[in-house]
């Protein structure tokens, strides 16, 4: 059975071969895809992720939305994540150099409609690789929400992913040409 770090290495590899081009055509193909889900369309209160560099980028998507949604994001606190409102004007670089909301009005896991969720890669079964750290799975065992992985084609493996008992597994893995419901 193939490793998390070899999988994580084998990704990273794929990516430095995308162009700017080729990132930003993803992306759009891919939150094209979610936004004609009858998920997205019903929820009002949508957890997403600011993208690091190497990840399909999330800043069009959220500026389109913002709007119209009401959009949360992640701010690292310790072990665990928080979860703030998006407010193009309350953004400070976190942890992991990403760009985090400010302020005190945390909000809870629970009252998310819809979570967007990054990795590295996913399987067929929604199991999932990320960085290592475990923020997400500890997020995740927390909320009833749909949780809808996002990434480029060749994060969605054909081979299964080595799951332990706290990974938390995604419900819907969406790349630029497929909607996997899990």
């Amino acid at each position: 059975m193939i490793d998390k770090d070899d999988i994580r290495r084998r990704i990273k590899a794929r990516k430095t071969l995308l162009d700017d081009s080729d990132r930003e055509s993803a992306a759009a193909r891919v939150f094209g895809l979610l936004e004609q889900t009858a998920a997205f369309m019903m929820a009002d209160r949508i957890l997403m992720y600011h993208s690091l560099p190497d990840e399909l980028s999330t800043r069009s998507f959220i500026h389109k939305w913002a709007g119209r949604k009401h959009f949360y994001l992640p701010r690292v606190n310790g072990l665990n994540l928080e979860i703030l409102p998006y407010d193009e004007q309350r953004l400070a670089l976190g942890s992991f150099h990403i760009e985090e909301p400010t302020g005190d009005d945390t909000a809870s896991v629970d009252d998310m409609e819809l979570v967007v969720v990054p990795a590295v890669a996913y399987d067929r079964r929604g199991n999932r690789v990320g960085r290592g750290k475990g923020y997400y799975d500890r997020l995740l065992r927390e909320t009833r929400a749909l949780k809808v992985g996002v990434g480029y084609d060749f994060q969605l493996m054909d081979e299964d992913i080595p799951a332990e008992p706290h990974d938390v597994r995604v419900d819907v893995v969406i790349t630029e040409t497929r909607l996997l419901k899990i």
